[in-house]
C-alpha cells in the first residue's frame, strides 16, 4: 500500500474502489412467478367459494345406474376435488415424460 493510503481506497489516492455489481439472480424470476401463481390460486379460490354460497339449491344428479338429490354445493365440490387430482395427475405425466426423456 502506497504511503498515506488508506485502507478501502483504489489506486488513485482519495477515490473509494466501488464494490463489484450485483450480478442479476434468477431467484427473482421465480419469485415473482411463485407470487403470480399464489394470487391467481386465491382468485380462483374465493371465486370458487362464492359461486358455492349462492348455489345452495337441491338439484338431481344423474349417475351411471341411478339418480341422487344433492345440495349444488356438494355437487360443485365434488366437481372441483375431481377437477383438481385431474390437472394434478396430467401434471404428474407431464413430469415423468420430460423426466425420461
Amino acid at each position: 500500500m502506497p504511503p498515506g493510503a488508506q485502507p478501502g481506497q483504489g489506486p488513485v489516492a482519495g477515490r473509494p474502489t466501488a464494490p463489484p455489481p450485483a450480478a442479476p439472480t434468477r431467484s427473482t424470476g421465480r419469485t415473482i412467478g411463485r407470487t403470480l401463481a399464489l394470487a391467481l390460486l386465491i382468485f380462483v379460490t374465493v371465486m370458487l367459494v362464492l359461486f358455492v354460497v349462492f348455489n345452495t339449491q337441491t338439484v338431481d344428479i344423474s349417475l351411471v345406474f341411478t339418480d341422487v338429490e344433492a345440495p349444488l354445493v356438494l355437487a360443485l365440490v365434488i366437481a372441483a376435488v375431481l377437477g383438481g387430482l385431474f390437472v394434478a395427475l396430467a401434471g404428474a405425466v407431464a413430469r415423468a415424460r420430460r423426466r425420461n426423456r
